[in-house]
């Protein structure tokens, strides 16, 4: 979690508190301020930054006391920085988000990944990576760091060989067909897949094209021990909520049901990679 959602969760705990202390639930104190229902439940769970008038009209709701009203302005204005150094995370480059994931991830004991239109990058060869980062650094218009961000995630790849550390990885056969690299560089990348199935520690899944799923999948995304990382188009999101956790803990053991591993994976993937072959000819 980074500081600027571990301190917003922690502003919307304080709020919990009051509204508590004033023997409301959610939903009536967002009825009496003529908002969503929902709303109330994003800011306390640390989902959603309040606005100044969204905590005027709280604290007036709730009857805080000026002293503690004013400690709460204060904190949504450090929360307004924090938010903002936050936004500014990738306007230098992907090399530094690149260095955050190195350390979360040599620190993690567990980790679970499912991908739908690309190769987990635990998984990348050097060109597939440095080409993601490289359309990734055109679509945000931030700094080209391809190359910096890819040997990073190299780096990061040691953790395939962490015996102290339980990995599965699961990724779409969609993966393999919309690539941002070159046909021979995608040869490339499908070889590293073949040749990662049977890690010790690592278990390598796929889900085959056309086979149906328990589950409509709408994103991919990665569990790291408690916590659930979900790229976006312009960012990412932390989901740290036990029972939201759980939901995608549970999606994921129902994906693994409907996965080919072994030798059956190797199959798919080396069909992949004879079509990607025969498109480079």
């Amino acid at each position: 979690m980074t500081s600027f959602e571990d301190a917003r969760l922690r502003f919307g705990d304080r709020l919990r508190r009051w509204r508590e202390q004033a023997s409301l639930d959610g939903k009536d104190l967002a009825s009496q301020l003529g908002w969503h229902p929902s709303k109330v439940s994003k800011i306390e769970r640390g989902k959603q930054t309040a606005s100044d008038a969204d905590l005027t009209a709280i604290v007036n709701a709730l009857a805080v006391p000026a002293g503690d009203a004013e400690q709460l302005r204060q904190e949504l204005r450090d929360l307004r920085l924090k938010q903002l150094a936050w936004k500014r995370q990738l306007r230098t480059g992907h090399r530094d988000r690149q260095r955050q994931d190195l350390v979360d991830e040599q620190t993690a004991t567990r980790i679970r990944i499912v991908e739908l239109m690309g190769v987990p990058g635990l998984l990348n060869t050097f060109d597939y990576a440095r080409a993601v980062f490289a359309s990734q650094a055109d679509l945000l218009d931030i700094p080209d760091d391809a190359d910096e961000s890819a040997t990073v995630r190299m780096q990061r790849q040691r953790v395939l060989y962490d015996s102290t550390k339980a990995i599965d990885i699961l990724i779409a056969e969609a993966a393999l067909m919309h690539p941002v690299c070159t046909p021979a560089e995608m040869v490339t990348q499908i070889d590293r897949l073949v040749s990662a199935i049977g890690l010790p520690g690592v278990r390598i899944g796929l889900l085959p094209a056309y086979r149906p799923l328990p589950n409509l999948l709408s994103h991919g995304f990665w569990i790291v021990d408690d916590v659930v990382f979900v790229e976006t188009v312009s960012g990412e999101e932390r989901v740290t909520d036990p029972d939201q956790v759980a939901v995608y803990e549970r999606l994921a053991d129902r994906l693994w049901s409907a996965a080919v591993t072994g030798d059956d994976a190797r199959a798919v993937l080396l069909s992949a990679g004879r079509q990607w072959a025969r498109s480079e000819r």
